[in-house]
Formats: structure tokens, C-alpha cells, sequence
């Protein structure tokens, strides 16, 4: 059977082959992972779909192939068949006496000649880079595989060569020696040691953000408006609600499904907001696909899109967030979920920043940013008069394109959008 590269979403149109988890002559199982494919955003591991015997790789890992490409041939007949077994119940296996869970404290388990040939171009670029073998790391990958972040995190931590003793001088090598000293002394000052820097390889997240933030910030001319929000009435639905559903979902509920869904019901009246380029063009969307920013654990940012989020209410909108999260941060997100977004929010709130200037997702013209909710004092006007009270306070701010509106039509979406988050009946939706 032949083994073509799929179709990893609907504008995906090629893909790279970083890694084969078996070699010719393997037995393999269905639904055993084949290969692992990287695109621009994602890397996805590829299951087996039949089982059989390996026959023949003909792209090896490291190259760049289109869609339907022949990748490799799986010879699928009954005989290769019935020499795979199934796949093993899922879960850590039980240590025994003679095979002891691993553990982080463990020494460093050593690769196998069949996991030392499936490192990565990456992998094996970083510890050529420094000069480590790879039988010197412990894989924390399928079969003791050595992933990309086990390499930088021992190459960063590796100590540093000791250097061999240098052999006595004689002669005019040492009468030349005792004449470079001082100059070597005196540019011994001009000189940093190995130790006091340290390489932080950009992983692939990381090289495609920064080109994609370079271009937008040359191409949009960006502003920014900020508000601040009183939070009151969404904290008085999360704690009157907030055990029973985080009982019930085994989640948070945060103030991100609130915003979300404010967010759409503004964009409603003002919906030059949900619109993106297309050269000298506005392209306005009556379908609102929100993009949610998510940090992979300081390694990068994913945007997974929320789609048709106007059609859902604050509850679906928590769950289909909380399901893209997880996705986004176990590494199984497809294409298609970072791909058709429309508007996007970034959270810098749990980390209690004050006001967060975001770079435009381009081609979107518009991106809002949620920072750190705090108790404040403020003044409250009321019919007798006004008093100080102590609310909890949040700043939305919005960066926009200059191009595709002007600071008025900003300010009254952002606006709306306060207005809809102080006076909605939230505590009505979550009951």
C-alpha cells in the first residue's frame, strides 16, 4: 500500500517529513504513528493505516513534499499483516523489578539504535551545533526520542568543556609563550567566557512569529485605545457559579468566555472591526471566527480560531476555548484550527499586567488585548449623589489598523463592548 502525504487542512498544501518512527523492514501497526509532518504552525504526528511491514521509505525526513506525494510503501498483505501485533492498552506501563519507571531524577536513558536514527533535522542540527552526542541525552519522546525540547534544554544546561591540560613549553616555544602573556592578559579583559552567555535556539513557533509580527507592524499602522471596565457583574456570575461548574467541567471558569461574548455582540453594530485586507481592499466578515491567543509555556504563541463564535453563548464558548487550549498546548491542534480567523484576543490578565499593546494578527485589522482584573477604588454616581467603592477594575485595550477605520469608530466599539460587559445579565446565561 502506498503512503501519500495527506491533507492537513483546507489551505495546507504541502508539508515537511521531519521524522519516520520506523525504518524498512519494520513491523507496523494500524494506528501506530508512522511518521510526523510540519507545516508552518503545527507538527503532527501520522498513524499507520494498515497494518504490515515496512517496505520501502522514498522521502526521507528533512524534505518538503506537496500534498499526494508518495512517501513510502507498506507491504499490507496477510502474511505481514499477522506478524504485527495490536496496539498496547494505553498508559504507562507497570515497573517491575527489572524495568523501573523513569523518573525525572533518573540517570539518562539511553537510545537505541532505532530511536538514535529517528532524531530530527532540528534535533540533530542543535546537538551538532554543540558538539554533544546523542547517546548523551535522555529522550523524553516515543521510545526514548530525543524531541527538540530535550536538546535545547541540555544544551543549555550542559556544563561547559573542561580543556586539557596544555603541555609544557620548551625552548623558543616557551620564550614565545612568556612574550604573548601580557598581551594575553591585557585582552583577557575584552573576552567573555563560554559560561556567561547562552544559545536560545528560535524553535519554529518562534521564527514564524517574529516574521509574521515584522510584517504587520511595516504593513499596518497601528494605534492604540484602551478602556477600563468594571468587572463587577461577570466576578458575581463566577462566584456564584464558579464551584459548581468547575465541579461539573473540571475547568476555571475565567473572564475570557465574558469578553468573548461581548465582544461579538458589539461587533454586531460595529462591524468594520471583524474585517481584513486583501490589498487595497476591505474585506468585512458577517461570520465572526475569534482568534485566541495561547502561550505554549513561555515556547511560543498559537492562535486556534474559535469559529462562528457569535453563535454561541458564554458556556459553549468556555468549552470550545478550554478544548482549543488543551489542543494548542498537548501539540495536537490541525491546520484548520489556526487558520480563517476574523478578530482576535489576546489574555495577558492572568500574569496581572496593567495595558498590553498587541500586534495585529494580520490580515485582521484589529486585535484586543484583556489585561490583569484588580480591586480598585472608584467613584460611583448614583441619584443621591457619588461614593467611592471598591470594584473590581480591568483594562481592555485595542490596537487597530489606521487604515481600515479612525479612532472615533475604535472608541464606540470599544465602548459598546464596556457597555455590554458591565450591564449584561451574566448570571442569567451560566443558570
Amino acid at each position: 500500500m502506498d503512503i501519500i502525504m495527506p491533507q492537513l487542512g483546507e489551505t495546507v498544501l504541502e508539508g515537511l517529513v521531519t521524522v519516520w518512527y520506523k525504518n524498512p523492514g519494520d513491523v507496523v501497526v494500524a494506528d501506530e504513528s508512522l511518521f510526523e509532518v510540519e507545516t508552518d504552525k503545527v507538527t503532527t504526528a501520522i498513524p499507520s493505516p494498515v497494518a504490515g511491514v515496512l517496505r520501502e521509505i522514498l522521502i526521507e525526513a528533512g524534505v518538503a513534499v506537496k500534498v499526494g506525494t508518495r512517501l513510502a510503501v507498506i507491504d499490507s498483505s496477510s502474511e505481514a499483516a499477522s506478524a504485527a501485533p495490536s496496539l498496547p492498552p494505553t498508559g504507562p506501563a507497570p515497573a517491575t523489578e527489572s524495568t523501573a519507571a523513569l523518573s525525572d531524577s533518573d540517570p539518562a536513558r539511553p537510545l537505541g539504535r532505532s530511536a538514535q536514527s529517528k532524531l530530527s533535522p532540528v534535533v540533530r542540527r542543535l546537538l551538532g551545533q554543540a558538539g554533544i552526542r546523542a547517546d548523551q541525552v535522555r529522550g523524553s519522546g516515543r521510545d526514548g526520542r530525543i524531541t527538540r525540547e530535550d536538546a535545547i534544554a541540555y544544551v543549555t544546561h550542559a556544563p561547559a568543556a573542561t580543556p586539557s591540560p596544555a603541555r609544557p613549553a620548551s625552548g623558543s616555544a616557551a620564550i614565545a609563550a612568556q612574550r604573548s602573556s601580557s598581551a594575553s592578559r591585557d585582552s583577557a579583559a575584552n573576552s567573555t567566557a563560554a559560561s556567561d552567555e547562552w544559545v536560545a535556539p528560535l524553535n519554529k513557533i518562534r521564527r514564524a512569529t517574529a516574521a509574521h509580527m515584522l510584517r504587520s507592524v511595516a504593513t499596518s499602522p497601528h494605534t492604540l485605545q484602551a478602556v477600563e471596565v468594571d468587572f463587577r457583574n461577570i466576578e458575581h456570575a463566577r462566584a456564584s457559579k464558579g464551584s459548581d461548574w468547575k465541579a461539573q467541567q473540571g475547568f476555571t471558569l475565567t473572564y475570557l468566555p465574558f469578553l468573548c461574548a461581548a465582544t461579538c455582540e458589539a461587533i454586531r453594530e460595529y462591524p468594520l472591526i471583524n474585517a481584513s485586507f486583501s490589498n487595497d481592499t476591505l474585506l468585512v466578515h458577517r461570520r465572526i471566527h475569534l482568534g485566541i491567543a495561547v502561550d505554549l509555556a513561555f515556547e511560543g504563541l498559537l492562535v486556534p480560531i474559535v469559529r462562528d463564535a457569535n453563535q454561541r453563548d458564554v458556556r459553549g464558548l468556555a468549552l470550545e476555548m478550554h478544548s482549543l487550549v488543551s489542543r494548542a498546548r498537548a501539540n495536537t491542534l490541525v491546520p484548520d484550527d489556526l487558520n480563517g480567523g476574523t478578530y482576535t484576543i489576546s489574555n495577558s490578565g492572568s500574569f496581572g499586567t496593567l495595558i498590553t499593546a498587541p500586534i495585529i494578527n494580520q490580515p485582521q485589522v484589529a486585535i484586543l488585548s484583556l489585561d490583569g482584573v484588580h480591586k480598585k477604588p472608584v467613584v460611583i454616581e448614583g441619584p443621591e449623589g457619588d461614593c467611592i467603592a471598591v470594584r473590581p477594575i480591568g483594562v481592555i485595550a485595542q490596537s487597530f489598523d489606521h487604515r481600515a477605520f479612525d479612532g472615533a469608530y475604535s472608541a464606540a466599539f470599544l465602548r459598546r463592548l464596556k457597555q455590554a460587559l458591565e450591564t449584561r445579565n451574566w448570571l442569567a446565561e451560566l443558570s
